[in-house]
């Protein structure tokens, strides 16, 4: 016998093993056709699990989308999958999970689908669904998973990790396509009926770039033709306000094959983005305490071997260039050259801690197929910083950085989604440095760090860095992708590989503790990031043309209009006059294109009663001040970081 009990508290006995199609037939027949899975004991489950002892169970319907949401969408890239097969028989498959709002599935097809072959695959998904397709399941032995996928490459590296782990080996079938799975899916086909295929991208498989790049087909999948032409209108919205796009319409940066991929060339409305944000940081460091330091791009070989970077990093670094004798290569960051600086002169622990900044150029060799606009380069800048403390002044220092973090998410508009503690996995520290007090120690000084701080944070295994766990700010940005605004690293290793040491109390030596720390990431992601979320309409404070000011007349207005420009040039604020032989509504529109934040036009009466008036970016009304009283205005603008974005 077996008890059900149901969410409502209702009972129901069976005399034997049951699945929940069973279930929903002794309910109703029509509750059949609406049932997608079955959540048993809370976890969800496919429909046609066997129950086999006493427990509580939910039919989830359509009326549970949010619990169904991956299921739908894991389904819906085994119907691809199938599609593809179909279509290319020759393709290999490698993974194809769901993800936040859709799925992929990555595929070596020899690069032969291309984006065209997008609306083929999908006539064909609609077939399968049209079919009513049943998703099948079962456990298989291991020389029965390598059999049935023997001229699947990637299945049989996967079939060798699962194994490796121990792990049940569990397929799924949907008509002539098998996949390694461990489920869930919905019961057939026909409840997928409202799928797209979005676009086609490289990837690695596992995502490991010493493998073979594939191509990675992104889709999205819903219950409803509703929800879904409301999720492809926010997708195009995105694409709008990409920060790629962006930049080409505003000049912002470009790429060239001259330069070479991932090596961005800003332009000047870019630059004057980037100088604002580099100068609101650097200030803002130096007035607490902050070393500002400038050090070289280049380091030795031997200088990375010391820090451990060498042993842990060299596979994301630039081959080494040899020269007289010597091997340089081209620095992934910036600690070594810190550690350098903080050794150039005896330390007192008076002098502790010892902040050392810098706005730091680095190279890192991200693949191709990962390049990104200014979300992911190969040439970088970041806001780094090092911080040598005394073991007592961890935490206090700690607590700033994170204040620190705080208050620029609040300057740049910044949501935090959530605080990240990456830690060190026990059971796999093969790329960990080996020291497991120093790891237990500056784990748990972190942990109460941040519980004294008020913060609730989650814990995430496996993503330290090699000598220390370490916090990361993270935030979503305007596309939905969830990005580190900061991160912050405890490090016991570095003073000991560079033999830092600080004059102690007792007068004699002792080791200092390194807090690595970046605030604003690096300034290419951060102004990616910026220009999504502005969608180009910076604050005044980081456009790159603060004020337009147009003449009716450029020759009958010109001493006023310069007089103007000399008034605003004089004090910083970054002015443009267009005094070009066009139709003042003409120029007017092009300003609101180029999205700038003031516009000023001069015709006779505001020569006559020394006015300005002005039209604000957005806005249709234009606005009349006195010059006295739009230039106090502006500069208290600049000076507070006003934004008047509507959130």
């Amino acid at each position: 016998m077996i008890n059900i009990t149901f969410p409502d508290g209702k009972k129901a006995t069976f005399e034997k093993n049951i699945t929940g199609v069973d279930i929903a037939k002794s309910i109703s027949t029509s509750l059949i056709k609406k049932c997608i899975a079955i959540e048993i004991d809370g976890e969800i489950k496919d429909l046609n699990t066997v129950i086999k002892q006493d427990c509580k169970i939910n039919l989830l319907t359509i009326q549970d989308k949010n619990k169904l949401f991956e299921i739908l969408n894991h389904s819906a890239a085994h119907v691809m999958a199938l599609a593809v097969k179909r279509l290319f028989p020759d393709a290999k498959f490698s993974v194809g999970p769901s993800i936040d709002e859709g799925f992929y599935y990555d595929i070596d097809a020899d690069n032969e689908i291309k984006e065209e072959d997008l609306i083929k695959i999908e006539k064909e998904i609609q077939r399968i669904v049209a079919n009513a397709l049943e998703f099948n399941h079962k456990t298989i032995t291991y020389q029965e998973a390598l059999e049935l996928f023997n001229d699947e490459p990637y299945k049989l590296d996967l079939i060798e990790k699962i194994n490796t782990r121990g792990e049940d080996i569990t397929i799924y079938t949907i008509g002539e396509f098998t996949d390694l799975c461990r489920g869930v899916h919905v019961d057939n086909s026909k409840r997928l009926k409202f799928i797209k295929l979005l676009n086609i991208a490289g990837a690695y498989h596992l995502g490991d770039s010493n493998n073979k790049m594939l191509q990675r087909i992104y889709g999205t999948a819903w219950f409803t033709d509703e929800e879904l032409q409301n999720h492809l209108t926010i997708l195009e919205n995105r694409r709008n306000s990409d920060h790629r796009k962006i930049g080409k319409d505003l000049e912002l940066f470009t790429f060239t094959k001259e330069t070479g991929a991932g090596l961005p060339l800003w332009l000047p409305n870019g630059a004057t983005i980037r100088y604002q944000l580099e100068k609101f940081i650097k200030d803002e460091e130096i007035r607490r305490g902050y070393h500002h330091v400038y050090t070289p791009v280049l380091g030795t070989k031997q200088l990375y071997e010391t820090s451990g970077h060498w042993d842990h990093y060299q596979d994301d670094m630039f081959k080494p260039i040899e020269m007289d004798n010597e091997t340089f290569v081209l620095r992934p960051m910036c600690c070594p050259h810190h550690a350098m600086i903080y050794k150039h002169t005896p330390k007192s622990y008076k002098e502790l801690p010892y902040r050392v900044a810098e706005l730091g150029g680095m190279h890192r060799y991200e693949a191709s197929g990962a390049l990104t606009g200014l979300e992911r380069v190969r040439n970088m800048c970041l806001n780094d910083a090092h911080l040598f403390v005394r073991p007592d002044q961890i935490k206090d220092e700690f607590k700033k950085v994170i204040e620190l973090s705080n208050y620029a998410a609040t300057i740049l508009e910044l949501d935090i989604n959530y605080y990240r503690l990456s830690l060190r996995d026990p059971n796999n520290t093969e790329k960990y440095f080996n020291d497991d007090e120093m790891w237990n120690s500056a784990e748990q000084i972190l942990r109460e760090t941040l519980n004294e701080s008020g913060i609730d944070f989650i814990e995430a295994l496996d993503e330290a860095a090699f000598y220390g766990p370490k916090l990361d700010i993270q935030i979503k940005t305007a596309l939905g992708h969830d990005v580190t605004l900061s991160t912050i690293q405890l490090d016991f290793l570095m003073p000991q590989r560079f033999d830092l040491n600080y004059i102690g109390q007792d007068g004699h030596n002792h080791r200092p503790v390194v807090i690595h720390r970046g605030i604003i990431s690096t300034m290419e992601r951060m102004t990616a990031t910026l220009i999504e979320q502005y969608k180009g309409a910076f604050p005044l404070w980081l456009s790159p043309t603060q004020i337009n000011i147009i003449p009716v007349s450029p020759t009958i207005h010109k001493e006023y209009t310069q007089k103007l420009f000399d008034l605003f040039n004089q004090q910083d604020i970054r002015v443009t006059i267009d005094d070009r032989d066009e139709k003042i509504g003409k120029k007017i529109r092009e300003a609101q294109i180029a999205k700038i934040p003031y516009t000023i036009v001069v015709g006779d009466d505001e020569v006559q009663n020394e006015q300005v008036t002005v039209r604000p970016y957005g806005e249709n009304d234009t606005i009349t001040y006195s010059i006295e009283d739009f230039n106090k205005k502006i500069l208290h603008e600049i000076k507070t970081y006003y934004s008047n974005r509507k959130k």
